[in-house]
Order: structure tokens, then C-alpha cells, then sequence
């Protein structure tokens, strides 16, 4: 299951963010700093008509989507990688993330305190940045030391790691990330087993007035996406409004969607969050389909059929013996798997075969 861990300053909108994503009240929200001790974890659909488009036709039991998981974590503050605030504590529930969802505050609002003074979203930004590269950078010269023992006594591949390290270092003290040094997909891998912070995939979630919706966000989006670019340019900053997302939580039907109308939007930004959060982790849907259920998996792009058997289950990655499989479209326009399969559409492939997004598929094994 894609763990997502949502980060930043006190008081920007992460516990609000959480509510409303799990449709919830369980992550506390009060107006003062350190309102969340303990992260609150819950477990979130991943928005796929798709899903309902094949429930429909195939009419099951039960359809089951796909899920993501949100760890709130509570709000760091200048000083946590020196252990400021609760700054170890929250430091260790990053580690235990997939991905991390940092909230910017980018809206004013003088009923809602900001720990650090005035609404500045590049400030904010800089700082749970330094705080993470400071955190890491502590991991890496302890683990330098004895890398470079080993290094003088010949070792080939710690001399390769200590040059690794050296570069990671040097992205640390520019206030960078350490996954700016992964150089390649062996040297990110590496250097995520050390669990460094900075090493995971990070996207931005801007918190902004509800009036900026529609504009893609206000004045302050523009700036810090200047910020981002210049430590991670490739970063993904999806706008959203943490009041509004709670306040369409509580509608269903037609009223939500004359809600996301009225704001000039045609998605809840949650559902581009949970969107975006694929995209920056590569990943992709696929679909069994049955009398008794229909449900959605996840599996990384580029990955195959034995992969896609193996997030099923084990038994049916060790008795693979192929995969049926027919496109999401052809399926719905065929009306059913047998129908499917009299029209010639179903095809047999085997452990190498690289799925598509939308693929339906059988795994037929033997164990």
C-alpha cells in the first residue's frame, strides 16, 4: 500500500488536509502549534471511475478500490533536526513513509496563527527543507566514517559508495535534497536504505483561499514554484483549499458537484493530490474482474505481469503460469469476460509482458 506522509510547519492546513481526505474527524485541528503529537494514519480510495464503470457492467458482490494511506505527521518547526519542538520524534515517522506531501500555508488569514510570524510560503518552504537536509546530513557523516575506513583498506565498493556519499553531502550543504546526488535508480534505491528524508519523492500541496482556486492558486504560488524548481525542479505543487475540501466533504451528489462548480474547479484537489502522488511515484492501476468482486491494484509502471501476480498474492507470482488480459476499453465495449473472449479480444501473455494502465487481468497458476 502507497504510504504518503503529510509535513510541514504548524498551523498551514495539514490536519484540516487530513480530515478532509478521510472524511473524518480524526486528526485534531485546533488553532495552536503541536495540536498533533502521535501521526494519525487513515486509509484513503483512490478516486477511478473506472472502477465504477466496470461495477456497472459486471455487477458483482462488491467492488474493492485501490487505497493510499495518509500518515499525518505533526508539524515540524525551525530547529526539529537539533530536536526542537518534537523535531526527533516527528523526524523518525518521515522515515517510515513512502512519499512525503509537504503543506505550504499560501492564503492570509489573521484568525489562523502562523508559528513563524507573517505568510511567507518560500520561507516555509526553505525551512522544513534545511531541517530535513540537517537531519540527513547527520546519518550521512556517521555513516562516512566508516565508509572511509573501508574505502583506505581497498574496498571497491565502498570507494563507489564514498563517492556517493561525498556528492550527497555537497547537495545537503547547499540545502538541497539527497536525492539530487542519485545519479541513477541503483543510487537512489541506496541511498532510500539509509533513510534519508531527503531521499523520498516530495511533492507540494499549496494551501490557498478558496477565491484562488480557479486561478491555479494567487500571488503566492508563482514564488514558490521558483523555490522548488531551484531544489527540486521537476517537483509537482498541487493547489488546494483545506477549507474548502472539508466543506465539500460534507456534500454528496449533485451538490458536490454544483460545490467544485461554484469554485471554478472540475476535481476536488484531493483527488489530484492522491493523482499526483501516482504520478510521482510511478504507478498505475490495474483490474481483476469476477462474479464475486471487482477491484482495483496498484503496481509500478514499466513492471510486468509476474509483478502484477505477485500484488495479489505470492501463490500466484510462484505459480504463474500466464496472464489473460484485455484492455479496460474493449472490456466495457465487449459487456463481459466471456463476451470478450468469444469476440477474440482476451490474450494470453506471459511473465514478461509489461501491463498497461487499465489492464483486466486473469492470472492463471499453479502451485
Amino acid at each position: 500500500m502507497l504510504r504518503l506522509g503529510i509535513v510541514g510547519l504548524p498551523n498551514v492546513g495539514k490536519s484540516t488536509l487530513f480530515n478532509a481526505l478521510t472524511s473524518s474527524k480524526a486528526a485534531a485541528a485546533e488553532n495552536y502549534p503541536f495540536c498533533t503529537v502521535e501521526p494519525n494514519v487513515g486509509v484513503v480510495e483512490v478516486p477511478d471511475p473506472r472502477l465504477e464503470t466496470l461495477n456497472q457492467v459486471v455487477k458483482p458482490k462488491k467492488k474493492i478500490p485501490a487505497v493510499v494511506e495518509f500518515v499525518d505527521i505533526a508539524g515540524l518547526v525551525k530547529g526539529a533536526s537539533q530536536g526542537e519542538g518534537l523535531g526527533n520524534q516527528f523526524l523518525s515517522h518521515i522515515r517510515e513513509v513512502d512519499a512525503v506531501v509537504h503543506v505550504i500555508r499560501c492564503f492570509e488569514d489573521p484568525d489562523v496563527v502562523h508559528v513563524m510570524g507573517p505568510v511567507d510560503p518560500v520561507r516555509d518552504h526553505d525551512v522544513i527543507t534545511s531541517e530535513l537536509a540537517l537531519a540527513d546530513l547527520a546519518v550521512v557523516e556517521r555513516r562516512l566514517d566508516k565508509t572511509r575506513k573501508s574505502a583506505r583498506a581497498g574496498d571497491k565498493e565502498a570507494q563507489l559508495e564514498l563517492v556517493l556519499l561525498d556528492r550527497v553531502v555537497a547537495e545537503l550543504n547547499a540545502g538541497r535534497g539527497a536525492r539530487e546526488a542519485g545519479e541513477n535508480a541503483d543510487a537512489i534505491k541506496f541511498l532510500r536504505t539509509l533513510g534519508l528524508l531527503t531521499a523520498k519523492p516530495i511533492l507540494y500541496a499549496a494551501n490557498v483561499n478558496e477565491d484562488d482556486l480557479a486561478s491555479g492558486g494567487g500571488q503566492w504560488i508563482d514564488k514558490l514554484r521558483a523555490a522548488v524548481q531551484t531544489h527540486h525542479e521537476e517537483a509537482e505543487i498541487v493547489p488546494f483549499s483545506a477549507k474548502f475540501e472539508a466543506e465539500l466533504g460534507e456534500l454528496a451528489g449533485e451538490e458536490r458537484r454544483e460545490y467544485l462548480a461554484s469554485a471554478g474547479v472540475a476535481e476536488p484537489g484531493l483527488d489530484r493530490l492522491i493523482h499526483a502522488g501516482y504520478r510521482l511515484l510511478g504507478l498505475q492501476t490495474f483490474f481483476t474482474v469476477g462474479e464475486n468482486e471487482v477491484r482495483a491494484w496498484t503496481m509500478h509502471r514499466a513492471h510486468t505481469a509476474f509483478d502484477a501476480a505477485g500484488e495479489i498474492h505470492s501463490d500466484f507470482q510462484r505459480g504463474f503460469i500466464r496472464a489473460e488480459t484485455v484492455g479496460f476499453g474493449e472490456f466495457v465495449k465487449a459487456g463481459s469476460y466471456k463476451a470478450a473472449r468469444e469476440q477474440g479480444l482476451i490474450r494470453s501473455e506471459g511473465r514478461d509482458y509489461v501491463v498497461t494502465d487499465g489492464d483486466i487481468l486473469l492470472f492463471r497458476f499453479n502451485v
